[in-house]
């Protein structure tokens, strides 16, 4: 079968030091070219603390975080975790991020003892070819490097993006040429599922990996009317998710983002992840910090 997924044996991977007290025991897997420590990273890692923290009856239905100071890929992180409240259907767990004795990020998060309903609703899943259809980010940027075209620096650039080792699979919907400044709609979408096997396990389990990958990509697409400028700070702020239904996130998602709005060096995105068979599974949201230049992007042919 599949090697078992990185995102559980090692990025996930939480070593309890006390009770509500864990430090990550694997290595950083992947870092950012900026050399800051993925948030998503972060943000999947205090879910399993606070999963810790909770009956395995209770599933995660909402997350809130916020990033307050930059995480060093160099140091290990602590978290702690603290049961702010555990009622009959509901429980709170908060978590603390540490680096150098200093919190790096907090986040509350809900869980929810099974209930039904009779009020349901949901959006419609778009409609969009199948991943078997589309290439993977990977070999889009193959294909792209092929072109005899490309500036030498940019080449470079993308050279740098290929041999990033994210333990991520992602099919962009529409890719956007590579080659155009030309402003597009704040939207994207795309397939994406965790690299290797997780399998029918705790639907905890499942969140944790879902945190991590939605945070990938996802502040670009606030970015995508501005492709006249360069990009020279991007950091997210703050990351909120809401989970709907049961989901495999080793199994193809399609992941709609888009940008409602952007001003005083921020913007602001909102996704949802959607299960193949059209259920909403998980909506997301986040506020990151961009700077860019003024000088329009050097020719990229």
């Amino acid at each position: 079968g599949d090697l078992r997924s990185v995102l559980i044996t090692s990025v996930l991977n939480l070593e309890q030091l006390e009770v509500d007290l864990f430090r990550c025991a694997g290595r950083h897997h992947w870092v950012p070219a900026t050399q800051r420590l993925f948030g998503g990273q972060i943000v999947g890692q205090a879910l399993v603390a606070a999963a810790h923290a909770v009956s395995r009856d209770e599933q995660v239905h909402s997350l809130h975080c916020y990033f307050v100071r930059t995480g060093d890929p160099k140091v290990p992180v602590l978290y702690e975790v603290e049961r702010t409240r555990t009622g009959k259907s509901f429980s709170v767990r908060s978590v603390k991020a540490i680096q150098h004795g200093q919190p790096i990020f907090t986040c509350q998060a809900s869980f929810q003892l099974s209930q039904g309903s009779p009020v349901q609703h949901q959006f419609t899943m778009p409609t969009v070819p199948p991943p078997e259809e589309l290439l993977t980010q990977e070999e889009l940027i193959q294909k792209f490097l092929q072109n005899p075209n490309v500036a030498e620096g940019y080449r470079k650039r993308l050279t740098k993006i290929q041999a990033q080792d994210v333990p991520i699979d992602i099919k962009p919907v529409n890719p956007p040429d590579i080659f155009s400044s030309e402003p597009q709609e704040a939207k994207q979408l795309f397939w994406v599922r965790a690299r290797g096997y997780i399998g029918e396990t705790d639907m905890k389990v499942h969140c944790c990996v879902a945190a991590y990958i939605s945070d990938y990509a996802f502040l670009g697409t606030a970015l995508l009317p501005h492709r006249q400028y360069r990009i020279k700070f991007m950091v997210s702020l703050d990351h909120s998710m809401w989970f709907h239904a049961p989901f495999r996130a080793d199994h193809w998602m399609l992941y709609e983002c888009e940008s409602p709005w952007a001003g005083g060096c921020r913007g602001l995105v909102q996704g949802r992840l959607w299960r193949r068979d059209g259920v909403l599974a998980v909506t997301c949201a986040q506020e990151g910090v961009i700077r860019v230049e003024q000088t329009p992007n050097q020719s990229k042919l």
